[in-house]
Parts: structure tokens; sequence; C-alpha cells
């Protein structure tokens, strides 16, 4: 698929977002708006891989069960309310893919705050060279244009330069609806890129979507991108899907500021769920069969 060739890099800015003081690294001229069906979801890691996975099944029907303290399962929510609303995060026994439950996210419409609703799952480590595989069941309950709405990101926290007094982005790919509506795309604002976009397979809704996210990873052009939603392939792209330390190193440059990523730089941290609500609608969503597969590219 052709890549959004509509901005060009730019230096960067740095915006703050009151009240929640949301800062966006705006490294392109277009800003982007941010399994195992038990209760024990498999997690398994070693030196040549880490499998998670999580059908968001309860015995209690608790979204307190899906965070144990040993951090089997997920490990943090992200919830960011706009001004006026509360948003909402619960399991679902009425709407769900397979077993007998799903995960329920309501992410209200944003207003001067940029509504967020999601879980988070940390503590691995996704290396260039390495292929993931994360795939998961979607169900969008709405029929509202969805335009710039995220869904999974993929971050980097622990990378940031933190001795140059500029607040971590975490910087990462993520999924987000493009193209007018309801495209899936590969967005990747926040490691210095265009969006990786496709119109050929709008996102069917109030029905569960299989999306299926592939990556060898790299900082430049030998990385590999691929989506596939309903088993068809939408995106096949080659090109960087993680930070490059030269590119930050330069960017931060031309702001007169010393920065230097922390290498060697891997993936740590994915959040699913409404990890961005910038539309003008309530989205309600439901998420099931998850998993997170890393395959170590061993010497």
């Amino acid at each position: 698929m052709a890549l959004d060739d509509t901005t060009t890099i730019t230096a960067m800015r740095l915006v703050h977002m009151q009240p929640y003081k949301v800062i966006v690294l705006i490294f392109i001229g277009l800003l982007s708006q941010a399994c195992k069906n038990d209760d024990n979801p498999l997690v398994e890691s070693n030196i040549n891989n880490f499998t998670f996975e999580d059908g968001f099944e309860t015995q209690n029907n608790t979204v307190d069960e899906l965070f144990p303290l040993n951090g089997s399962r997920w490990t943090g929510i992200q919830q960011v309310d706009p001004a006026n609303s509360t948003n909402e995060i619960s399991i679902s026994r009425t709407i769900f893919s397979e077993g007998e439950g799903a995960l329920r996210l309501l992410a209200n419409q944003s207003d001067a705050i940029l509504s967020k609703m999601d879980i988070e799952k940390e503590g691995f480590n996704a290396s260039e060279a390495d292929k993931v595989s994360i795939n998961a069941d979607f169900y969008i309950n709405s029929d509202a244009n969805i335009e710039n709405l995220l869904l999974i990101d993929l971050e980097c926290c622990s990378c940031w330069d933190n001795t140059a007094n500029v607040e971590n982005q975490c910087p990462g790919i993520r999924l987000q609806m493009s193209g007018g509506n309801d495209f899936l795309s590969i967005e990747r604002g926040k490691i210095a890129e265009n969006t990786i976009q496709q119109t050929s397979f709008p996102f069917p809704r109030k029905e569960w979507i299989t999306v299926q996210w592939e990556l060898i990873l790299a900082d430049n052009e030998n990385g590999l991108t691929k989506l596939l939603i309903n088993g068809i392939e939408v995106i096949n792209s080659n090109g960087a899907n993680m930070p490059n330390a030269q590119k930050f190193r330069d960017l931060f440059a031309q702001e007169g500021i010393d920065f230097n990523l922390q290498e060697p730089i891997y993936y740590e941290r994915i959040q699913l769920g409404a990890t961005a609500n910038p539309t003008s609608a309530d989205i309600e969503l439901f998420v099931d069969n998850f998993s997170l597969t890393i395959e170590k590219n061993v010497p």
C-alpha cells in the first residue's frame, strides 16, 4: 500500500495540551490525535520467544481479575476522561467472540482533553530483527465516523533520554483509523515516519472482526509491516517500524536539544482498546482473543 506522502518531516515541536499536559511530538506536518479462553492466560518467555494470550475470561465478572499482583495478565489501565464525562471499562457477558466474556471499553468523545480508555501489558522485549505478531478480535458498536481512532499502541518508553528534560513520549507505532473514516492504517508519527494507509477494506461495524498485525522490526528499510483484517492482507510494506536513534538525535538538534535514545532500543509496552479517541462521538468497543507473540532473532 502507498505511504501517505502528503506530509513531509519537519522540525520537531512540543505541544502542551492542558490540563493533562499531553505532549505530542510533531515529527511530520500532519499531527495524529495519539487466545486462551480461560481464567489464566498463557504467558511464556525465554531467550527465544515471548507469548501472551488473554481471552478476558473471569470468574466473578470483574475487571480486577485482569490485573493479578503477579503481573501474569495485564499490568495497567490508561483512563483519561474528558472534562465532562467518565470513560468506562468492564467485562461483557453479552457481546463476546469466544468463551464467555470480552473486554468492554467506552471512550467518550474528546473535548479539551484527549479521551483514552485502554489496558496495558508491559515487561516484554521486542528488539530489532525480532518477529512480532499481534492478534485481536474487535467489535465496534458504533456507526459514527471513527477517523483517527487508535486501537493498539506498541511502544518503547524505556528508550527515552530522561536527561534531556523533555517529557517521555514513548515512541512507537499504532493502529489508527484513517482514509476519511474507517480504514485501519499504521500510524508512525511517533517514530518520525509517515502513516502507511490502505483504503481497500473498510472496517465493518457491529460485528466481530479479527485483526492480525505482523512485524519484522527495524529502524530502517529492513523493517516489514503487514496488516490483515479477517484474514485479508490489506498492508504489506517495507520500512522503519522502530525509532531510529540518529533521526531522533537530528530532529531534537534542530531545537537545540542534545538528545540520545537509550540503546539498545526495544519495545516493552502494548496498549489495547481506545488508546485515543479524538473523534466527535462516544465510542463503545469490545475486544476478545488477544495475543502477542515475539520470536527473538537469535544469530
